[in-house]
């Protein structure tokens, strides 16, 4: 599966992030691209510490009977449900959220696999550093893919 930390699955990645358009056009769901941005970097703040999250109570309830097919190779479902705390409604700066973005991307890669294993997920909870790095991935891979990146 691929990973943020891995540099051949992350190179293509920041390029389709570099080619994101701050006009392009939506496939699914009701951010822009900037607001998509900042969703992003919202996660990578939590996977990188800048801000911690406790998992919520229906996490701990249901983690154990989606966990296999939420963090495995099976693409995310367009407009699944996302923590409160990550929905952007108000406008962003393009170029500002872009930068963010790319900025915490370096900073959860500097950081590594044993740095992201002592963070907590908001739903799924303690995650191993390996599997931060592919649902980072894959989530940023999901929202590219939202914008025809």
């Amino acid at each position: 599966m691929k990973t943020l930390f891995a540099p051949a699955d992350r190179e293509p990645l920041l390029q389709r992030l570099a080619a994101l358009e701050p006009g392009a056009a939506r496939q699914w769901g009701k951010m822009n691209p900037a607001q998509m941005l900042c969703h992003c970097s919202r996660a990578l703040e939590t996977a990188t510490g800048v801000s911690p999250k406790k998992q919520a109570f229906l996490g701990k309830l249901l983690t154990p009977f989606i966990r296999k097919s939420v963090l495995g190779e099976k693409p995310f479902s367009r407009n699944s449900p996302t923590d409160p705390t990550f929905v952007v409604s108000d406008e962003r700066d393009f170029a500002a959220e872009r930068t963010r973005l790319t900025e915490l991307i370096n900073r959860f890669v500097q950081r590594g696999p044993a740095a992201a294993g002592n963070e907590t997920h908001s739903f799924f909870g303690r995650l191993s550093g390996d599997e931060w790095g592919q649902l980072m991935y894959k989530h940023l891979d999901h929202h590219l893919q939202q914008f025809g990146a």
